[in-house]
């Protein structure tokens, strides 16, 4: 982790592109949202074969890459197990269907494909702190309102769309159960630059972080006793493990790179997925 630098979540994006460049030249890439096209372009000169998707494609600015109209929260119009990788940057924190999003990524990818998401770390401790004292992203701004929080809009006879604002900020722990039960679970959690106010808090309040995670740990080993304690101890550590995490708890952004692990029938099908697939192997 950074603790000095930029902010930019594209810094960091752009550190995993040239660190994986000879692993991207050649595969399919989805870029969703793809904003300005700033990753899409770091992709095309890996080498890697961009396919570029946007709410808003006007605001495509990078040549030699098709930017086409789609809206994130419906349908992608793109083939089921397609893609090799999905790059989902900045995007999930708009959706007020994630589930669906989460949904829509796993079909388009190809199996053990990967999906690269980023987004604010709505788990960092001044988010925390924040949403205490004043139901928002950062203490300094209002609460989600119709003045700030619709970033841009466009309407005509036919369309009417509406682009919002952080107004569906999510943690760690809600995206790891919505990406499982959409057939994807983490293969690493990249981390980014440090906030220094969840750093300083970090040090002030993580004996009582520890305690009260702990503390509900146990007790939820105690309850749920209609499933077997193995599994219930695999799970809960799981968030466990997270939830204690000082990286994730200081971190300015999730960046959480995730791999299909089965089709979306697959997950309804199969009675024992978190049996299965609840694990600690994730590398954070």
């Amino acid at each position: 982790m950074k603790i000095g630098g930029t902010k930019d979540i594209k810094h960091f994006v752009r550190q995993y592109i040239l660190h994986n460049w000879n692993r991207l030249a050649g595969k399919i890439v989805v870029d969703c949202p793809a904003g300005s096209g700033y990753s899409s372009g770091l992709l095309r000169d890996a080498g890697a074969k961009v396919e570029a998707y946007d709410l808003f494609p006007e605001f495509f600015k990078t040549e030699g890459v098709e930017c086409k109209a789609a809206d994130i929260g419906g349908e992608l119009p793109v083939h089921s197990s397609h893609a090799d990788y999905v790059l989902f940057q900045e995007g999930i924190e708009h959706l007020p269907d994630q589930l669906h999003a989460l949904q829509e990524m796993n079909r388009i990818l190809k199996p053990e494909g990967r999906l690269l998401l980023t987004t604010p770390n709505y788990s960092n401790l001044r988010a925390k702190l924040s949403y205490m004292l004043n139901e928002s992203e950062q203490y300094k701004l209002m609460p989600p309102n119709q003045i700030e929080s619709i970033w841009f809009s466009k309407s005509d006879s036919k369309d009417m769309r509406f682009y919002f604002g952080h107004m569906y900020l999510i943690g760690i722990q809600r995206l790891k159960l919505m990406a499982l039960l959409s057939g994807l679970k983490i293969k690493k959690i990249h981390h980014t630059r440090v906030n220094i106010t969840s750093f300083l808090l970090l040090v002030i309040l993580y004996p009582l972080i520890l305690f009260f995670t702990y503390r509900a740990y146990r007790r939820a080993i105690r309850k749920n006793k209609n499933i077997p304690l193995e599994i219930r101890k695999k799970i809960f550590k799981e968030n466990l493990m997270l939830q204690i995490n000082p990286k994730i708890l200081i971190g300015s952004h999730l960046f959480v790179e995730f791999v299909k692990y089965c089709e979306l029938d697959e997950v309804v099908k199969n009675t024992n997925l978190f049996n299965k697939y609840g694990d600690t192997n994730f590398d954070t």
